[in-house]
């Protein structure tokens, strides 16, 4: 890690008034005007896209020297595509209910003042993040909805992309009347600016930070500001005895292999020992075929010869790669004490026909999502309605589970009366 010197403090406590300038000019401006700075920002990314995939371009090309191939690199990569749903996120959370001012609850004492809880913004709030320059819109958009300023700090790995990305961001939001500092970066990409920034408590109200547990449990044993954890993504899908084991397949397949470099791959499959004969064999083959290493339990390796011995550590990897552990769980109370051993509080997923069942695991597993009959892969912001989402919080205050508009404020009381006095 770099070291930090005065320059950095003195550097980063100057963006940091600057922040704070943008964040009271903020929130003051109207939702509409919010909106419509969210729908040039989309607009702008849909007519720059070529100058946006020729920086990615650039960092791809550094990839490939440094070997980073698969999942990373997959990560890293934007298409036409990726950038036309980075627009249609920004578009969506346009299209959002401004959370700012509403009221959330309010009630008359019986002295006649009244009390309100009012939303307000977090104020300005720090990103770390890694390898994927989706964020930098993703953030941006969301924190400029909730009328908070953001300061990026994207990884060295994707930084002409973040840097082409966030110039087109910071002229269209200065288009729209706002001011161009509510979308803020760090002038490098040095690691010593993460420890300015993290000990920029005056100036940053909350750190975010999404990448690997090496850098999450760095942000928070460094950070004096209040961090937002989600450690990683060990998401399990248990096959249920009664579960339509043509389902549970496409689940499972899904879950693993659409895009396994994500915090909302499957990581585990449980099955419950009862349709392990019927089920394993066939969803091995189809697992196998896509590429994917089965590392399996002594049952497992059973019914699917080709898998290898699962270790100790595999039941609490995040792999981010097409590898898979399984196991064979004699019953739904097997299922659950390995997810209460081995899972991060990230996404669990049953597949059963069974109602009871169903709603005995939605009600006893408190991880931040939990889903029936339906692919991990849906543990997502976009997905879930949300436009997009900062991150997901694995951790239970203020947030958990998927960060959307509504996660980056708080609430402050408003007392209103006509001359009370307290005796």
């Amino acid at each position: 890690m770099s070291q930090l010197s005065e320059t950095h403090r003195d550097e980063m406590h100057a963006l940091g008034r600057r922040a704070r300038a943008a964040s009271r000019a903020l929130a003051r401006a109207p939702g509409r005007a919010r909106a419509a700075a969210l729908q040039g920002m989309a607009d702008a990314l849909d007519a720059h896209h070529a100058e946006i995939l020729a920086a990615n371009a650039k960092d791809l090309a550094r990839a490939d020297e440094k070997g980073i191939t698969g999942a990373m690199r997959d990560r890293l990569a934007l298409t036409a595509g990726r950038i036309a749903d980075m627009a249609a996120g920004l578009r969506e959370i346009a299209s959002l209910p401004d959370p700012i001012g509403e009221v959330l609850s309010e009630r008359t004492r019986p002295n006649g003042i009244r009390v309100a809880q009012v939303r307000i913004p977090l104020g300005v709030i720090g990103i770390i993040y890694e390898a994927r320059p989706n964020v930098t819109a993703d953030a941006a958009g969301l924190c400029l909805k909730s009328g908070n300023v953001v300061f990026l700090r994207g990884g060295s790995e994707a930084a002409h992309s973040n840097a082409a990305i966030l110039a087109v961001l910071r002229e269209a939001v200065a288009a729209a009347g706002l001011p161009a500092d509510a979308i803020m970066s760090l002038p490098s990409t040095d690691r010593a600016w993460i420890l300015a920034m993290l000990e920029a408590e005056e100036f940053l109200d909350v750190i975010i930070p999404r990448g690997g547990e090496a850098l999450i449990r760095f942000v928070t044993a460094n950070s004096r500001v209040p961090v937002i954890k989600h450690y990683k993504g060990v998401c399990h899908v248990f096959v249920d005895c009664d579960a339509d084991l043509d389902k549970a397949e496409a689940i499972a397949f899904n879950a693993k292999v659409q895009r396994p470099g994500v915090c909302n791959a499957m990581e585990t499959l449980l099955v419950h020992a009862t349709v392990a004969d019927q089920f394993l064999p066939r969803i091995a083959a189809a697992l196998i075929e896509a590429g994917v290493e089965l590392r399996g339990c002594p049952r497992t390796l059973c019914l699917v010869p080709s898998a290898v011995a699962a270790t100790e550590a595999d039941w609490h990897a995040e792999f981010l790669d097409l590898i898979l552990a399984v196991r064979v769980v004699d019953d739904y109370d097997a299922a659950l004490d390995h997810i209460a051993t081995y899972g991060s509080d990230h996404t669990e997923a049953i597949v059963s026909e069974n109602y009871s069942t169903v709603r005995r695991f939605l009600t006893e597993v408190n991880s931040s999502v939990v889903v029936a009959n339906a692919s991990t892969r849906f543990s997502d912001g976009g997905q879930m309605g949300l436009g997009a989402e900062i991150g997901i919080s694995t951790t239970r205050l203020h947030a958990y589970g998927p960060m959307g508009v509504n996660d980056l404020t708080t609430r402050k009381y408003v007392i209103t009366g006509d001359g009370q006095t307290r005796h």
